[in-house]
């Protein structure tokens, strides 16, 4: 199992535990959602590269890339390191690991 596979399903793990966090603290079903849905899309990404798929590399770098353009904003927009920072910086060392696996794979 590659790393970029144990990488994508942590962080999608992780976005789906922050998105149910950020529903029970703050009532926000925006979060529950948008964490869910970025979430599982992580985990079915990181099923799929296990089976082989490339195209689900690609999935998961969008998402997680998304992602970090989202948790980014929202780090500027309220200097809070939690969860945005932790989440920011997460996702760009996930980020690290996936654009290292597309560059072996070439």
């Amino acid at each position: 199992m590659h790393l970029s596979i144990i990488a994508t399903l942590a962080y999608g793990i992780l976005a789906i535990a922050g998105g149910i966090i950020g529903y029970i603290q703050a009532h926000s079903q925006v979060s529950l959602i948008s964490g869910s849905i970025s979430g599982l899309l992580l985990i079915f990404a990181a099923y799929f590269q296990l089976q082989g798929q490339t195209w689900a590399l690609i999935l998961a770098v969008l998402v997680t890339s998304t992602l970090v353009v989202v948790f980014a904003s929202r780090l500027i927009k309220t200097r809070k390191f939690m969860p945005a920072g932790l989440m920011t910086i997460l996702g760009m060392l996930t980020l690290a690991v996936m654009v290292n696996q597309i560059v072996v794979l070439r």
